[in-house]
């Protein structure tokens, strides 16, 4: 079964975005993957399809409101299980290991918020898992949702060409990725490092390991500080 993504979003005519381009696009046209999107004012009641609200307790900007929304999330999960989604700042950050969960199974639906943020018995009601692409605040969910998407799409099978390409990439094996040289040999005084033109592949596989680890200690010792201790 081919993965299926929901987008719950103010702003449908957003997608697919860049997801229609380039290897996500191509998956999508072969139908590796598909895309639909709900929009959230179509679940509104009154006459001004109004979608938010003002916080109770006061405070600046506005609240997506809890019934709506949930006859969209409603609307759009009837009849599967596919797991719920909300982009949002404070959720749990994004790993390649979740994203690998997400891609094994069926599809997601992904919730785009909007405003202040979302009434949290919604959040609650619905089983939302928040999920954040990074410690910074954008305009709306729409382009955290793209991310995602495209995180996942990428590692489905079929749609990388080398399926290698995704096993040797920063954060899959708990480290950032070691550096990349390709020809000319020289480039403005500087040369390929001698080891990966020495066709010695045990030495190879040495240096780009202790690279990797050099730039993540570098960069990243959190998670050079989860790796398991070599013996």
């Amino acid at each position: 079964m081919a993965f299926r993504a929901t987008i719950l979003t103010l702003y449908p005519e957003m997608f697919p975005g860049f997801l229609g381009q380039s290897l996500s696009g191509k998956a999508l046209a072969r139908g590796d993957w598909s895309l639909d999107c709900v929009q959230i004012r179509d679940f509104t009641t009154d006459r001004h399809r109004t979608v938010d609200d003002t916080p109770a307790g006061g405070g600046a900007g506005m609240v997506l409101k809890p019934d709506v929304l949930a006859r969209a999330i409603d609307h759009a999960s009837d009849g599967d299980t596919r797991p719920r989604l909300l982009m949002s700042p404070r959720g749990k950050p994004l790993t390649q290991q979740r994203v690998r969960e997400l891609a094994a199974g069926d599809g997601a639906i992904v919730v785009c918020g909007r405003f202040e943020g979302v009434d949290q018995r919604v959040i609650d009601g619905r089983q939302l898992e928040e999920v954040s692409i990074g410690d910074y605040i954008l305009s709306g969910g729409e382009p955290a949702a793209m991310i995602l998407i495209d995180a996942i799409v990428r590692i489905l099978p079929g749609v990388m060409g080398n399926a290698l390409s995704g096993e040797h990439e920063s954060f899959e094996g708990g480290l950032l990725e070691h550096p990349h040289y390709t020809r000319p040999q020289v480039w403005e005084g500087l040369e390929i490092p001698g080891v990966l033109t020495s066709g010695h592949h045990a030495a190879i596989e040495t240096w780009r390991r202790e690279e990797a680890e050099k730039l993540t200690r570098e960069r990243r010792p959190d998670l050079l500080a989860a790796q398991p201790v070599r013996k």
